[in-house]
């Protein structure tokens, strides 16, 4: 055998290419393949750089993002290319027909890299949504394919088609660029052809896992920027996503992210940052529960929650937002207006979690999806039960949507009146009803509640100001020009609360009532921080016959307004909730609010912000230079509230 100035191989009578996909046969196609998956991936990143070119290239960090980028890349097309290369490696070795191998190659491989050009593809909108790329939101709501779907074909047409364009189109393309590839004949010697499989095998694994560190590739090794989004792009979607399904699988808790911390530590931590006296502690079985005297002693009072979908406080011209509230702005000055209140996450079942239990955000999904927590969970509907009050959750969609039927049904809510048991519908989204018929049914259903003869407590859920925002015709004065904005849609939702305190200051249960309106999250949530605090800045507003006007300036978080509603309403008891009471003065030290952020979490007070990531050190921002010894109780502090709600529900302790 010898070589000839055209870069053949003559052997015998026959010449054989040297091209390399020749010399390997069907593994050169793998290893093309490869390349390919590697170039399309850079290309991608390089794109949403550019696009998010004032939060990269400004900041000089587009090297770091390649680079960190390729390791995952590399990481993630070795876990799908591993499979293959191993099966045409064995069929290589010991069989000289390749045919069904053709054919599972020619699969495999195309539609190894359609999926990562689906995930590329559909990844602008949800930067644009989350600003983040696509992770366990993206597998949370494939849950609910009816309302997911009905959102995305109403708003979302333009998205859809030009994903389905680039993917058909890319399917196409691979499927002539493996019809040109292919060839069976591999060149080489097949005394050669051993060393070459395993060497390309071990380089895989080697890839796949990324590091020889004593743990695998993972995206906190790849963090290294405040700003969560530049992090986000070092990965790819395809790999975040299916990190994502692994971290549910596994349900890690906080600890697992930020250290962990005795649990006796804990708990003295968390209770020294309460407002409430030590010896209300009175269940050492369950340490955050303690006795709470609520601040009215009258005849006990209905609570009505009115929990507001996406409404950010810039979106409340009452708080220095867009001119979109006319409704709430004059509500606000007519009672206890919090104007310095934070969400505790950027999700409706975050929002609920807060609101409805007290409990602290995690790293987990929230305790409204979490198996431990469907039955034998604190909610204030289970103690306000004990208390002979009615409990009743109202919703214009199916409540089975992100678990909460089950979750309330399990928890002391009786009464679940969603869009099938609505009375009339005039007009229905994506959704399900809109605000005003939500809000008439619910005024039907309060009516009916206070003409008997025992105290009521109502959780109302909107859903208009969620997108595709759809909403009737002919109700506002359109902000934006095209209907279906994000501004029109919270203007029509402030519009149709406004219609609802219309009726019910005129009604029979108004006299004795106390109404909570308050936003689940703000609304696409984005920002170069670790976490965007600003956009979880949020309305609360508590009103009613004889609540004060009151513009309440406190820092103050969304666990804080449950204890508050009870206080206000003249419930006493005991729970587990470590939210302050509003009606009480709490020293200025004491005041604090936290949320979580993907991974993520601040704890903030008036003067400092304090900053968790997996796998970093703590990071403390203050306005005034501070000690190292109160930087380090802030840092404690910090980590006994960010862990305090997995240790509570993974012991079965918050009851």
């Amino acid at each position: 055998m010898s070589l000839t100035s055209n870069d053949t191989f003559i052997e015998g009578k026959n010449k054989i290419s040297l091209k390399p996909h020749h010399l390997l046969g069907p593994i050169g196609i793998i290893v093309n393949f490869y390349i390919v998956t590697l170039v399309f991936l850079t290309i991608s990143r390089l794109m949403l750089m550019i696009w998010q070119s004032e939060r990269t290239l400004d900041n000089a960090v587009w090297p770091q993002i390649l680079l960190n980028g390729l390791r995952i890349d590399i990481s993630s097309v070795s876990y799908l290319f591993l499979i293959p290369l191993l099966i045409t490696f064995v069929c290589a070795f010991f069989q000289s027909e390749h045919k069904l191998l053709r054919a599972f190659l020619k699969y495999w491989l195309v539609g190894s890299i359609a999926l990562f050009v689906f995930f590329e593809a559909i990844t602008p909108t949800f930067i644009l949504e989350y600003d983040l790329r696509p992770n366990r939101l993206f597998i949370e709501y494939l849950i609910y394919p009816k309302e997911v779907f009905s959102m995305l074909f109403t708003g979302y047409k333009i998205e859809i088609i030009s994903c389905l364009f680039i993917v058909a189109l890319s399917i196409k393309a691979l499927l002539s660029f493996f019809n040109r590839q292919w060839t069976e004949t591999i060149a080489i010697p097949r005394k050669y052809l051993i060393p070459v499989g395993v060497t390309l095998l071990l380089t895989l694994v080697l890839g796949a896992r990324g590091t020889l560190q004593h743990r695998p590739i993972n995206p906190a090794m790849m963090s290294f920027s405040t700003d969560h989004l530049v992090n986000e792009l070092t990965l790819n979607s395809f790999y975040a996503t299916a990190f994502a399904l692994k971290q549910m699988q596994l349900e890690m808790s906080s600890s697992d992210f930020y250290g962990d911390m005795p649990f006796d530590e804990v708990i003295k931590q968390v209770k020294l940052s309460s407002t409430t006296p030590v010896d209300n502690y009175v269940n050492s079985a369950l340490p955050t529960q303690a006795y709470h005297q609520a601040s009215y002693q009258g005849k006990p009072k209905n609570i009505v929650i009115l929990l507001q979908e996406s409404l950010g406080a810039r979106y409340v011209g009452e708080l220095g937002g867009l001119p979109l509230s006319p409704s709430l702005d004059k509500l606000m000055r007519e009672g206890w207006n919090l104007t310095n209140l934070y969400a505790t996450g950027t999700r409706s079942v975050r929002g609920i979690e807060a609101i409805t239990t007290g409990f602290l955000p995690t790293t987990s999904r929230s305790v409204v999806k979490l198996n431990k927590s469907q039955n034998n969970f604190f909610t204030i509907a289970s103690f306000l039960k004990k208390q002979n009050y009615h409990t009743q959750f109202i919703y214009g969609g199916e409540s089975h949507f992100d678990n909460m039927k089950s979750f309330f049904l399990g928890n002391g809510f009786v009464d679940i009146v969603d869009l099938p048991k609505f009375n009339q519908v005039e007009f229905e989204g994506s959704w399900g009803a809109s605000d005003e018929d939500l809000y008439n049914q619910a005024h039907d259903e309060l009516s009916q509640l206070a003409t008997q003869n025992k105290p009521f407590f109502s959780l109302v859920f909107t859903s208009s100001n969620h997108s595709p925002y759809e909403f009737p015709d002919d109700k506002i004065e359109l902000y934006d020009e095209e209907k279906a904005t994000r501004n029109n849609a919270a203007k029509y939702a402030d519009y149709a609360l406004g219609t609802f305190f219309d009726k019910a200051k005129s009604s029979n249960y108004w006299h004795n009532t106390i109404f909570l309106v308050v936003a689940d999250h703000d609304s696409r949530v984005g920002g170069a921080e670790l976490v965007p605090i600003e956009h979880f800045h949020i309305p609360a507003l508590i009103i009613g016959n004889n609540i004060p006007v009151n513009v309440d300036t406190r820092l103050a978080s969304q666990i804080d307004l449950a204890p508050t509603l009870l206080s206000l309403a003249g419930v006493s008891g005991n729970h587990p909730m470590i939210g302050h009471d509003l009606t009480l003065a709490v020293p200025n030290d004491k005041l604090r609010a936290m949320m979580q952020y993907d991974k993520n979490y601040a704890y903030i007070t008036n003067s400092n912000r304090v900053f968790l990531q997996p796998g970093k050190s703590p990071l403390v921002v203050s306005t005034q230079k501070i000690s190292v010894e109160k930087e380090l109780r802030l840092i404690k502090q910090a980590k006994a509230h960010a862990i305090l709600g997995s240790k509570l529900y993974n012991k079965g302790l918050y009851q």
